[in-house]
């Protein structure tokens, strides 16, 4: 059959991902009616699955990670929803850690176009990329793939995320940082009441949130909610066992049991908290729910776990780390991971940010680190200039007295090929900021083509 039809108006599933990557230009628009009105259109698929819902500023997709790979290693089948993808739209939507095939990823978004076509034509308005994504992947789980658990995580905030749509067995807030607040707040207590809107009446929480004005707001939402929570640093935590490169591992300790010696295999004093989490998380679904999660199992799946972009070596000669540090508090956590497990005579770095990120708050934490430091532009309409952010280094570089050269490159090819040059063989490149330009880096890099990068 050629050309559009009422019912099939996507021939490809490239044409298909073309039409919900267009939404974007819808923009953000929190609010749950549209959601809400796609899932009755389609007889709410939502209400037939087991939910793992996961919110925070950063380490979400860690730690939907460490779930997916534990669950998956002890026998279930696991639906993964995460975003944004590095490299193809089919990452986001994944069942037993492999995406989405591009067969029925055709399928179901010729059947939400009408839907959607409905619902646009409605006061409701049209709905956005994000809004077609979950629903996809509410389809793809519901109707296709019935996995045991989905590890289902927000796309920004928590409460009018798209993704709130369901009621999950247990929910998990991995951190409150300064990130979307022109969307979310201006405090981070305002920030942590957005993430706290994922919390459902009765249902479980763990978190990690320390500040305490942000930790009052989940708090509060839990006790209005009667949802038990459970609070690193006092209902669980761990012990660093073993710090190291590609050899971390921590002691755990929770309400139920404490487990020894349990391997983290992503790098980062901050991986240690994110698997703490994930294990307090397994914690309750054995505890409530009886799912069987064997030690050895467990053990296996926290050492086997990879995600790209966090603190990646991509090429070894010369040697290039990438790590979507795109806020403060991950430009924090790179900055600590760069005093402690990197060893290297000189630091280059390359970044690359969005207009409405805090440019000085994450320069802050890398400009002193570096010997030079390359401005340079994603690809992505909200870009922000390179000029822009040198300016912002500089003014980093004039007040804490470092001693970094500010280079400007727009060009991002540009830039990687000056990085490459200016690193030697004991020196250090990094790639950091937006995930938009991580991806890019990354696709050029290890397949030396361009990303199919998005949210």
């Amino acid at each position: 059959m050629s050309g559009e039809t009422a019912t099939e108006p996507f021939q490809t599933a490239g044409e298909a991902v073309a039409w919900i990557t267009s939404r974007m230009n819808l923009g953000i628009r929190p609010g749950l009616k549209r959601m809400e009105a796609l899932m009755e259109k389609f007889d709410h698929p939502e209400r037939r699955l087991k939910f793992i819902h996961v919110a925070g500023t950063n380490g979400k997709g860690s730690t939907c990670a460490f779930l997916t790979h534990v669950l998956r290693k002890s026998g279930y089948d696991v639906g993964t929803f995460t975003s944004p993808y590095l490299e193809q739209y089919n990452n986001r939507i994944q069942y037993n850690l492999r995406p989405i095939d591009d067969a029925t990823l055709l399928r179901l978004v010729n059947e939400i176009k009408p839907v959607y076509d409905e619902i646009a034509a409605s006061d409701l308005g049209p709905p956005t990329m994000f809004e077609v994504s979950t629903t996809l992947a509410l389809l793809y789980f519901a109707k296709v793939t019935f996995p045991d658990f989905v590890v289902w995580e927000t796309g920004l905030g928590g409460r009018l995320d798209s993704t709130n749509v369901v009621v999950p067995l247990v929910s998990v807030i991995t951190n409150v940082g300064h990130d979307h607040m022109e969307i979310l707040g201006d405090s981070l207590a305002d920030v942590a009441r957005e993430k706290a809107g994922i919390i459902k009446p009765g249902v479980p929480v763990v978190t990690a949130v320390e500040q305490p004005e942000a930790l009052r707001e989940i708090e509060r939402a839990a006790a209005e909610k009667r949802s038990t929570l459970y609070v690193m640093g006092r209902q669980f935590g761990y012990e660093a066992a073993n710090v190291g490169l590609d050899s971390q591992s921590i002691h755990f300790y929770g309400p139920f049991r404490r487990l020894e010696n349990v391997p983290v295999s992503l790098n980062g004093a901050h991986q240690m908290k994110n698997a703490a989490v994930s294990l307090m998380t397994i914690e309750v679904l054995r505890q409530y729910y009886a799912a069987i999660v064997e030690d050895e199992d467990l053990m296996a799946a926290m050492g086997s776990v990879t995600w790209p972009g966090r603190l990646e070596i991509v090429s070894d000669s010369p040697r290039i780390l990438l790590d979507g540090a795109h806020n403060p508090e991950g430009a924090e956590t790179l900055a600590r991971a760069l005093r402690e497990l990197y060893r290297y005579e000189r630091l280059y770095m390359m970044i690359g940010m969005m207009r409405t990120k805090d440019h000085a708050g994450a320069l802050a934490h890398l400009v002193p680190l570096a010997d030079a430091l390359i401005a340079t532009e994603p690809v992505f309409a909200k870009k922000a200039s390179a000029e822009s952010l040198a300016e912002s280094a500089r003014t980093v570089a004039e007040r804490t007295g470092a001693r970094a050269d500010v280079i400007v490159e727009p060009d991002w090819k540009a830039a990687l090929e000056r990085l490459k040059r200016l690193t030697g063989p004991n020196d250090l490149a990094v790639v950091t900021g937006s995930l938009y330009l991580i991806s890019d880096v990354r696709s050029l890099i290890l397949q030396g083509t361009d990303s199919d990068k998005g949210w």
